[in-house]
């Protein structure tokens, strides 16, 4: 067993040991496992990091074996540049929710945790799957955790959020189901990527695969107008299903459009870049908008969450190494940012158990340490510089400008929108007199919630100030990547 099924089975297995335990009365022993758990599979993704060859475009810690004979489907793993981040950041965020989940959980913990567990191994297994119906199987697998996550431990509307996000991520993803079935039978019988990469397909068929993978990828990332689930589940689901949605789980949609949609479908990703890029600004601009006015604290992060995202998809249908470099960058540091946002709003829940922003006011009064912890998330998720918020939208809107002075002018009022609704959330909550008894009555975090904070908080200011280690495992991937589809395009 190589180093990733290691990174995807070792979460997994301890899941499947934690659903196998006993009863609340055992919940210590359950958490204790967990952690254990999920810093193991963290610790498995190391190597992964250090054994990297940075320079190279080739996957890496390849392995492959038959899985299915008859259909030609393999076992077939391995990451590059653009994929090793993701991995890392799913198994680190996994140790975080678990550590954060500790006390706030009490009814069936086991299964709590054990959901996330395994949700984590599915997870990487998306991003390491060289394989088309490996990848699908994994893909579609994310959604059982999260929907029972949202559906048993979420909020008084919970399954209507959990069948809102399962109906909406289902009927994309069988849309994708049918191009992977006809790029199958156009390959000869083959679901490897590397060969799907050089199909001549024609501009009608490319057209047509392009919207069906749209119509999954879309829906995951979420763009505008396929967005409106995310606000109500994350208004529903617990505290660490809101960051892990957000953190992971947003992604596997951008990552679908860099490992399917823009390789195998160049010319179809070229001739629609611009309504990619039409509904990107919408994102970035109008949900910025739409941010401003909310009174739930989780639904103004959630939409933010939805602008923020809007930068990625930008930066990668600009079609340059800067664009989607910045892309990725801001994948990996919307993980930290958002993941610190909700983990932030649910120490507040816990103690208040509310989200209005009108039932705050003064925080910084009563819980000073944590009030700070708070003012560098929200910075941050402002773009502001030195943070990990910056650096990737700084990259999308430089190659916004290069390709288009009025598109990047158009992305760049993120910032401004950004900053309004974030601070505005934050003078509101946290600064002032002491609003009400509610408040006056708050205890400061302890030290698990602060160290929860403190290792977000130095992985938003470590990669703010210095993202040249993730920036440089990207840059030959992401090289390779545009010189294929800039000469597919040509072919």
């Amino acid at each position: 067993m190589g180093l990733l099924s290691l990174a995807i089975w070792t979460p997994v297995f301890f899941g499947v040991v934690l659903l196998a335990l006993g009863r609340d009365e055992q919940a210590t022993m359950v958490r204790w496992i967990a952690l254990v758990g999920a810093v193991a599979g963290l610790a498995v993704t190391v190597p992964l990091y250090s054994g990297f060859e940075i320079g190279t475009a080739a996957m890496q810690f390849v392995e492959k074996s038959v899985w299915i004979e008859r259909f030609n489907v393999h076992y077939h793993l391995g990451v590059d540049g653009i994929s090793l981040w993701l991995v890392l950041l799913t198994a680190f965020i996994n140790v975080v929710v678990v550590i954060a989940s500790w006390a706030t959980i009490t009814t069936r913990v086991n299964q709590y945790m054990g959901a996330f567990l395994i949700l984590s191994g599915l997870m990487i297994g998306v991003f390491s799957a060289l394989d088309a119906m490996l990848f699908y199987v994994f893909f579609e697998a994310t959604l059982i955790p999260m929907y029972l996550i949202i559906g048993i431990w979420g909020g008084p509307n919970k399954i209507y959020a959990a069948f809102k996000f399962f109906l909406y991520t289902l009927l994309g993803s069988l849309l994708m189901l049918v191009a992977l079935i006809y790029l199958y039978t156009q390959s000869g019988g083959s679901f490897d990527l590397a060969t799907w990469h050089r199909l001549p397909l024609g501009s009608s068929a490319q057209t047509l695969l392009f919207f069906a993978f749209f119509a999954a990828f879309a829906v995951k990332v979420p763009m505008w107008p396929v967005h409106t689930w995310l606000p109500d589940v994350h208004v529903e689901a617990p505290t660490g299903g809101s960051a892990v949605l957000a953190a992971i789980m947003l992604k596997l949609g951008a990552y679908g459009f860099l490992r399917f949609s823009l390789p195998i479908l160049p010319d179809a990703s070229h001739e629609w870049a611009w309504l990619m890029i039409a509904l990107s600004l919408v994102a970035v601009v109008y949900v910025g908008l739409v941010a401003m006015v909310q009174q739930d604290m989780k639904k103004l992060v959630a939409y933010s969450s939805v602008a923020h995202m809007g930068f990625v998809t930008l930066g990668f249908f600009v079609f340059s190494d800067l664009g989607v470099s910045g892309g990725i960058v801001q994948m990996i540091a919307h993980g930290f940012v958002s993941a610190a946002m909700f983990l932030a709003i649910g120490v507040l829940y816990d103690r208040v158990h509310s989200r209005e922003i009108a039932d705050y006011g003064g925080v910084v009064n009563t819980m000073p340490n944590f009030s700070a912890f708070a003012l560098l998330f929200v910075m941050a998720n402002c773009g502001l510089p030195g943070t990990a918020g910056f650096v990737g939208e700084w990259m999308v809107i430089l190659a916004a400008v290069k390709a288009n002075f009025w598109i990047g002018a158009a992305a760049a009022t993120a910032l401004i929108f950004g900053a309004a609704y974030s601070l505005w959330m934050f003078k509101r909550v946290y600064l002032g007199p002491v609003g009400n008894q509610n408040v006056k009555a708050l205890l400061d975090i302890n030290a698990r919630e602060f160290l929860v904070m403190a290792v977000l908080a130095i992985m938003v200011l470590y990669m703010g100030i210095h993202p040249k280690p993730f920036t440089d495992v990207m840059d030959a991937s992401v090289a390779e990547l545009l010189r294929h589809v800039a000469i597919s395009k040509l072919n």
